[in-house]
């Protein structure tokens, strides 16, 4: 998957890898996998290492990782980042673009430091979607990019809204919606636009 044609902070990565390439990247990670936790210090001080920190503001979790090495995304935080973005209403777990997650950590590169985002909503399932939709005055897209993984709503405690819309503006990278009376930023990895 690429974003680096959208996003200059993250490296290019290929669309359609070899089948040899696929089988050594998937063995080297399989036999690497059962080792993950306890190497997390190790994986992050890698310079190649894309990670990000998140809280939500609705379970009370807090997940921080490394989510891929280079050019390879590793399955098992992937997963666990799915779980984590969860549609927190009807516990339904969907599958997130990893794109999704390049733009959170570009949008930390830019802002500098490691920032914990706290998340509002990741992942939605078509019947919250509906109910939220007739509940919400109309607030809530009728296709929101919510239902396919590709959108998240975010703030980060101690930094003004502005500054982080400002930084996802910057990167061009996909929507972004500043929503001030409610206090977050919506980030998606769907075609350029702003409200």
């Amino acid at each position: 998957m690429r974003i680096a044609a959208r996003i200059h902070c993250v490296p290019s990565l290929p669309t359609t890898p070899s089948r040899r390439r696929f089988l050594r990247q998937g063995m080297r990670l399989a036999l690497a996998g059962s080792a993950l936790p306890l190497a997390l210090p190790a994986l992050a001080a890698r310079p190649d290492a894309r990670s990000l920190s998140l809280s939500h503001a609705h379970t009370g979790e807090r997940l921080s990782l490394v989510y891929a090495l280079g050019d390879d995304y590793l399955p098992e935080s992937l997963g666990r980042l799915n779980r984590f973005l969860r549609d927190h209403y009807s516990g339904e777990v969907g599958t997130i673009d990893p794109q999704l997650f390049d733009l959170l950590h570009c949008v930390k590169q830019t802002l500098g430091g490691e920032p914990w985002f706290q998340v509002i909503s990741g992942y939605r399932c078509p019947a919250t979607n509906s109910r939220l939709r007739s509940t919400r005055g109309g607030g809530v897209a009728q296709r929101s990019l919510h239902m396919d993984g590709k959108a998240i709503d975010i703030r980060i405690t101690d930094l003004p809204l502005a500054e982080l819309r400002d930084a996802a503006l910057s990167l061009r990278g996909g929507g972004v919606g500043f929503y001030a009376r409610e206090q977050f930023v919506h980030l998606d990895t769907g075609r350029l636009r702003s409200w």
